[in-house]
C-alpha cells in the first residue's frame, strides 16, 4: 500500500474510533458581544491573516462576532460533514472543500480567495546543510511533511511527482502548523510548509524554494455553510473584498 494510502486509511480509522475528530485547539473567539455569532472554520495556514480579518470585519459590523477554529483542512472538513456547527468553511485546497460541496453542505458555490506555495523549511542554523528539494530524498535528513490527506501533504506529493524526488519523512502531521513546530523546536531537520508560513516564523527558520513548486500552487476556497447564521456570506463577501484580500497580501498569500 502506498504511503498515500496507508495514511489517508488510518486517518480514517482514527476518526472513527473517536466518532468525531475535533478541531486543534488553534481557536478563538472575538471580545464583541454582538447579537449574531459567525463560527468560521480555516485551515491553520489561515491563522494570522484570518484572525486580523475577524477583528476587522467586527469593527466593521459591530452587531456581528466571530468565532474561529483553525486546525487542518481535512480535519475540518470531516467535522463539518460529520454536523459541526460551522458557518463558514476556507480551505487550504479544493479537495477538502469538494467534500463539503459533494455532501450538499455548501449555502453558496466557493469562490477562490487566494493561492499559496510549498517551499522548503529549515532551522535557522541549517543543520544538515540542506540546499534543494533533492536532499530531502536522503534519510539522513529527518525531513517533516504533513499527511498526505492534509493540503500541504497533497502539495508536497505533487512536488515529488513533478521532480521524481521521494522523500522518507519522519513523521506526517495533520496540519502545516504541526511541521512548522517540528522544525522551529528542532525536531526535525526540514519540513515542507507554505511560503507564508515561513514568512510568520521570521529569525527563527529559512525558506528555501522548491523547483517545480509552480506545479503544486494551492488554491484556498472559501464558502458559507447550508443553514449558516445570516453573517456568515457577510463574512465571505468580507474576506474577498479588497479589504480581506489586503490582509492576506500581507501575510504573503497569492491573488486567486
Amino acid at each position: 500500500m502506498s504511503r498515500a494510502a496507508f495514511t489517508f486509511v488510518s486517518a480514517a480509522l482514527a476518526c472513527t474510533a473517536l466518532s468525531a475528530c475535533s478541531p486543534n485547539a488553534d481557536s478563538t473567539a472575538s471580545g464583541h458581544n454582538g447579537s449574531e455569532t459567525i463560527t468560521v472554520f480555516a485551515a491553520a495556514s489561515l491563522t494570522e491573516p484570518f484572525a486580523q480579518i475577524a477583528e476587522n470585519f467586527e469593527d466593521e459590523n459591530p452587531a456581528l462576532a466571530v468565532t474561529m477554529s483553525f486546525a487542518g483542512s481535512a480535519d475540518l472538513a470531516t467535522q463539518i460533514v460529520e454536523g459541526a456547527p460551522a458557518d463558514v468553511f476556507a480551505s487550504a485546497n479544493e479537495a477538502q472543500m469538494q467534500s463539503v460541496v459533494d455532501a450538499g453542505l455548501t449555502a453558496a458555490p466557493p469562490v477562490i480567495f487566494a493561492t499559496n506555495e510549498p517551499t522548503i523549511v529549515v532551522p535557522a542554523d541549517n543543520p544538515a546543510a540542506v540546499s534543494s528539494f533533492a536532499d530531502l530524498a536522503n534519510p539522513e535528513v529527518a525531513t517533516v511533511v504533513c499527511a498526505p490527506q492534509v493540503p500541504c501533504g497533497a502539495a508536497e506529493l505533487a512536488v515529488e511527482t513533478a521532480t521524481g524526488v521521494d522523500v522518507a519523512p519522519v513523521s506526517e502531521e495533520s496540519s502545516v502548523t504541526d511541521v512548522l513546530g517540528k522544525v522551529t523546536s528542532g525536531q526535525a531537520d526540514a519540513g515542507i510548509v507554505y511560503v507564508t508560513d515561513v514568512a510568520r516564523a521570521g529569525a527563527a527558520v529559512i525558506g528555501i524554494p522548491i523547483d517545480g513548486a509552480d506545479a503544486a500552487v494551492t488554491s484556498y476556497p472559501i464558502a458559507s455553510v447550508t443553514d449558516a447564521d445570516p453573517g456568515a456570506q457577510a463574512f465571505v463577501d468580507y474576506v474577498t473584498s479588497p479589504a480581506g484580500q489586503a490582509v492576506l497580501a500581507d501575510a504573503g498569500f497569492g491573488t486567486p
